[in-house]
């Protein structure tokens, strides 16, 4: 059985999905969705549609990848990467095409052919997922854990690189855990489940990559429905349900560059802003990146001296073999136990810092010796101690109160500095390590500094 569709879109369609409805009969074995349109491009900038699946109750997968020739097959033990194998349902199917980029001037032309196979006569030569064993790692006591945030395979736009691949490349690095997410899609997440060890921590989750902004949802195994659009109030209903199953949500790169070159990679939710978010990706890839990283630092602290206690993470956004060698950052997060549930709720609590190689440690204590470490809050004069390792010869350490410079010193291979303050001159402290050329090197979460009500 086939079906085909076709049309014609211009710029004036682009940010849309266009779904292609078709009625799939019983007993079918194999299904062949092709998506073929023309010019791929405009002068030196590609065009980009993408291709999701709908059976009839639910997510069947989405390839969010650049090309002009999208080919997906999807059987009962097999599917192309970003789609999910399983039974194929009767009833009415949808092929939705994502207009992520349409260029201005020439018109785009698509053809949608979908082949569908019976039962017996179907010869899946697809990747075949590993059986789902959902290992639980042995349990690593409490401490500080460094890890990734954010990552992708091929089950989205990371070329063939499959999640072996990438576990491959965590390990290689001393990684002590790793999230994926895929954008718009769950696809990877059984075999990402299935490889937990004892070394490595394998945790999951999915890059909401909409037309007007991304966000992280970690922790989920459910597909999250991205057509949302600013000013409707469905990402703010995302945000709250993902925090109320004990999830994260983190808006990620909120700086980085737009459309049409990284389609939809600027935050421009601004009911969001930060609205009901609780965690900002501050640092998306090497420090000095198109993800405009310094921008997204000072509109973090923007944020922080509105009274928000907003929580920053690092993510390296890997595609490539390559990218971990160029020094992007990473989380180092103190959890009570190596956990995905312990990782999620540390994050929450924003006990962790950023760091592309420097160690840091920043508390605080008062004259009874209670301590507070970083995230945590203090209503009372105390001591702050900050210590640091691994630096390179070059760099400095900067103490940042409120978002002005309180002190700063060459940091020397190591060290540690103590100060005293009180809730009444400043309502947050953070430590920041950069290099010589001014780039950051790490970056610790506050520790917040409120007045007692009784004292107000």
């Amino acid at each position: 059985m086939h079906f085909h569709f076709e049309g014609s879109l211009t710029a004036r369609d682009c940010k849309r999905n266009i779904p292609h409805q078709f009625v799939a009969p019983a007993n079918i074995g194999q299904m062949d969705i092709s998506l073929r349109f023309t010019p791929q491009g405009v002068q030196d900038m590609t065009n980009m549609l993408t291709l999701t699946v709908f059976d009839p109750g639910r997510f069947r997968g989405a390839g969010h990848r650049d090309g002009a020739d999208h080919r997906v097959r999807i059987g009962p033990t097999g599917a192309t990467p970003g789609y999910l194998p399983g039974p194929l349902p009767a009833g009415a199917w949808i092929a939705q095409i994502d207009t992520h980029r349409i260029m201005p001037g020439e018109a785009v032309h698509y053809g949608l052919d979908v082949t569908l196979t019976e039962a017996g006569r179907a010869e899946i030569e697809t990747t075949l997922l590993p059986e789902a064993r959902f290992l639980k790692t042995p349990q690593r006591g409490a401490g500080w854990y460094r890890g990734d945030l954010h990552s992708h395979t091929h089950h989205s736009d990371a070329g063939e690189r499959t999640v072996a691949e990438l576990i491959h490349m965590a390990r290689d690095y001393g990684l002590d855990f790793i999230f994926l997410t895929d954008h718009n899609t769950t696809a990877g997440l059984d075999e990402m489940d299935a490889s937990a060890t004892e070394d490595l921590l394998t945790a999951g989750g999915v890059e909401l990559t909409t037309f007007w902004g991304h966000a992280l949802c970690l922790g989920t195994r459910e597909w999250v429905d991205w057509r949302v659009r600013p000013g409707a109030g469905d990402i703010v209903r995302i945000a709250t349900a993902t925090y109320a199953n004990a999830q994260v949500f983190i808006i990620a790169h909120p700086q980085a560059m737009g459309d049409p070159a990284c389609t939809g990679c600027a935050w421009r939710f601004g009911e969001m802003m930060p609205g009901g978010a609780r965690l900002v990706e501050i640092w998306n890839g090497p420090w000095e990146c198109d993800s405009n990283n310094e921008q997204a630092l000072s509109l973090w602290y923007d944020w922080l001296n509105q009274g928000l206690c907003l929580v920053a993470t690092a993510g390296t956004d890997t595609h490539s073999a390559q990218d971990y060698a160029a020094r992007p950052g990473f989380n180092v997060v103190y959890v009570e136990a190596l956990s995905e549930a312990a990782l999620l709720k540390a994050l929450r609590a924003g006990h962790l810092y950023l760091s592309a190689g420097p160690q840091v440690t920043f508390q605080a204590r008062n004259e009874s010796g209670q301590r507070w470490i970083i995230g945590d809050t203090v209503t009372q004069p105390v001591t702050f101690t900050a210590l640091w390792a691994n630096c390179p010869a070059d760099a400095q350490i900067r103490l940042i109160a409120n978002g002005r410079l309180l002190s700063q010193w060459m940091a020397g291979a190591q060290g540690e500095y103590e100060w005293n303050m009180t809730p009444d001159q400043a309502g947050w402290v953070v430590v920041e390590i950069r290099g010589g050329n001014g780039g950051l090197l790490a970056i610790t979460n506050p520790i917040f500094l409120q007045q007692d009500a009784m004292e107000m």
